[in-house]
This record gives structure tokens, sequence and C-alpha cells, in this order.
């Protein structure tokens, strides 16, 4: 044993600990990123004052106005279409709004309807019935390939060519009028009690939302699944109703009276918005249809053969196993769709519909700022694509299947 070495003089000495680096020093490379992030975006910012700052000093010097004062002055035309009560008189910005909220009334109704129609043609795809996939096969392959601006003025000509005069509507039951001036229908005359009704719908909703998530957590806790739909359903229903009772129950309605000039009265869908609405809804739903069919593609015939092994009806085994996995699929390429339906309602100018587009259109005839009123437009489908974007990836992140 005593000619054994001691071991310690064989093992270096350990160093002694290095002190925490900095969470700014340059030598971390998350430092780096941000410095370098914080330059590129500092030089775009320059050179996007001085090309701004170039373009108005040349269009001062050639006498050329520009600037946003003019949305301040009265606009001085008349809007054929509009919900928000526009009158000439009023300033350019009234003008902008109201040709946004025409613009939001075929984005969003078109969204919905796009939606419903492009899914029942995507499931129709994989129908067990040979004429119904055929049929849902035939309209995807036609809409999809005729360019939409082609069937925006199809419409409008099928509108304002083959239907009848105003002397000759069809109606149905003195109520529904068709013709060339459009649709004529009876509308409810709003009062108190129908905002008080909308109040109760949403707090509806919100009770709605407190008892399925109560729900999900005593089915997590107890492995007993209580209502969920029917209970969210009478919630919604008993609100909405409360407060309609509450602001008087009011039941009126605007009755369409047709004459040998116009029908006079009642809710109103023109030649020009009935085109748009339906050439974007019938265009984009085709490639709706596709997204659908093909993230019902994605999932393995292996949940199709264990649905059917629970006894479950192709029907139920569609909407409880294979579309619930298909959304992680196809909500990203809908996304797009949506998008895409929005920037197409652009094309609207086309058939004489009064949206953002066209406002914008007047204003820069009637006061040469050409700058602003395309920055104006820019501006308004750049907040509705992120906004659109931003919903649609919120709802990604709640319909993905989340790992245990």
């Amino acid at each position: 044993m005593s000619d054994l070495q001691p071991l310690s003089g064989l093992i270096p000495p350990r160093a002694a600990p290095r002190g925490r680096r900095s969470a700014f020093s340059w030598r971390s490379k998350q430092t780096r990123g941000w410095v370098y992030q914080v330059l590129v975006l500092g030089l775009v910012a320059f050179l996007v004052w001085l090309l701004v700052s170039n373009t108005l000093a040349n269009m001062k010097a050639r006498g050329i106005q520009s600037g946003f004062d003019f949305l301040m002055q009265a606009a001085g035309f008349d809007i054929g279409e509009h919900w928000t009560g526009f009158d000439p008189n009023q300033p350019y910005w009234r003008a902008f709004l109201a040709g946004t909220v025409n613009t939001l009334r075929v984005a969003v109704i078109g969204i919905v309807l796009t939606t419903i129609l492009g899914t029942l043609l995507g499931i129709g795809r994989f129908s067990r019935n040979a004429l119904l996939r055929g049929i849902c096969y035939g309209y995807v392959e036609c809409f999809r390939n005729i360019p939409v601006l082609l069937q925006l003025l199809m419409w409008y000509l099928i509108f304002t060519e083959y239907l009848p005069q105003i002397g000759e509507a069809w109606n149905i039951g003195n109520l529904v009028y068709l013709s060339k001036n459009g649709v004529s229908f009876p509308a409810l005359v709003w009062q108190d009690g129908h905002t008080l009704a909308i109040a109760g719908l949403v707090l509806g909703g919100v009770a709605a939302y407190a008892y399925a998530s109560f729900a999900r957590r005593s089915f997590e806790k107890t492995g007993k699944a209580k209502p969920v739909w029917l209970v969210a359903l009478v919630l919604l229903l008993a609100g909405a109703m409360l407060g309609w009772l509450a602001g008087g129950a009011p039941f009126s309605w605007d009755i369409p009276q047709k004459n040998e000039i116009q029908v006079e009265g009642g809710g109103a869908l023109t030649p020009e918005y009935l085109a748009v609405l339906i050439g974007l809804v019938l265009y984009t739903s085709a490639f709706v249809a596709e997204v659908v069919r093909g993230g019902i593609a994605s999932v393995s015939l292996g949940q199709h053969e264990a649905s059917a092994s629970l006894g479950l009806r192709p029907g139920l085994s569609m909407r409880l196993v294979v579309l619930p996995q298909a959304l992680r699929v196809i909500i990203p390429p809908m996304t797009n769709q949506f998008l895409n339906l929005t920037k197409n309602s652009s094309l609207a100018v086309a058939v004489g519909y009064p949206d953002v587009v066209s406002i914008a259109n007047t204003s820069l005839n009637q006061t040469g700022r050409a700058v602003e009123c395309i920055a104006v437009i820019m501006g308004v489908y750049l907040t509705l694509s992120l906004l659109t974007s931003a919903f649609m990836n919120w709802f990604n992140g709640r319909a993905a299947i989340k790992e245990r």
C-alpha cells in the first residue's frame, strides 16, 4: 500500500466557476439577433420616410395637393346602397365607412355561406351515391376553372336582363318580390326590444359557454357526460326571450308594397349585391370543397373502420370521428380561401356595387388624392385580412389535437 501514489496529484485542479454571462452581452446569440433586427427595422423605416418625404416634396413642387385633410370635407355624392345613413353633405370619411360596411356585408355573409356550401360539397365527394359524387365533382371542376370576374358579370347579366320588369315581378304570397330591381322582402321594424333581445342572446351565450366548461370538467372528473348542446340552446333562447319580453315584446314588420314603378317598403337586396355575393360564394366554395375533401382524405382508413366497428352510421362517423380529426388539416388552407374571398370582393366595382374600392375611385376622381385613396383601400383590406387571420389562428389552436 505504501508503494501507491496518492491520486490527488494526478487529477487536475477544477477550474473556478465562470461568472454568469450578462443577458445583454455581445457574445449572446439572442442579443445579437435583437440588435440586427432593430437595425434592419430602422433601415426600413428610414427608407420609407425617405420615399414618402421625396414623394410629398415632388407633389408639392408640381402643385399637387396631398394629405388626408380631404376626409373632413363634404363628399358631395350619393351612395346608392348603404347601411350607415349616408348623406352627400357628410364628409368623405363617412363615405369610406359606408363603403367598408358594404365590403363587410359581402365578406362576412360570403364566408358563412361559402363554409356551409363548400363543406357539403367536400363531404359529398365521398358519398356512396355515384350521382351525388358526380354532381359535386362537376360543380368543383366547373366553378373553380372559370375566372371569378366572369362569374360576377354572368350573374349580374342574369339579374338585369333575364328577370321580369318591376310591373311583372315574381312574388311569393305578395310578400317577396323578385325582378330586375332585385329582391324585396318583409323587414323587421327595429325597436328597443330587439336590442335587449340581442343583449340577452349575448348573455345567454356567456352562460352557455360557462355551462359547457363546467360539463367538460365534470366529465373529466366523473366520466359521466352531461347534455351540452340542448342546455346551451335553451340558455341562448331563454336569454333572447327574456330580453325581448323586457323590451315590450315588439313584433312589427314592414311589408313591401308593389306599384307600377317600384316596390316600396320592406327590405331589399340589389342586383349588384346579389351578383357579387352569389358569384363569390359559388367560386370560393369550389376551392373550399377541395380543402375539405383533402382534409377528410388525410384521415386514415383505420379511423373509418374503427367507427364502423362501433356501429356508427356513415353520417355519424363523418361528423363525430372523421371531421374533428380532419380540422387540423382543413383550417390553415381554409384561412387562405377566406382571405381570397375578402380580397376578391374588390371586383364588385365591375358590376357597380358601392364597396370601398368604388367609393375610393369616386373620391379620387373628385379630389385627385390618388395616393391617399389607395392607401385607404390598402389599410381597409390589410385590417380585414389580419383580423381574419388572427381569428382563424385562434380557432386553429382550439381545434388542434393536443398531445397528453
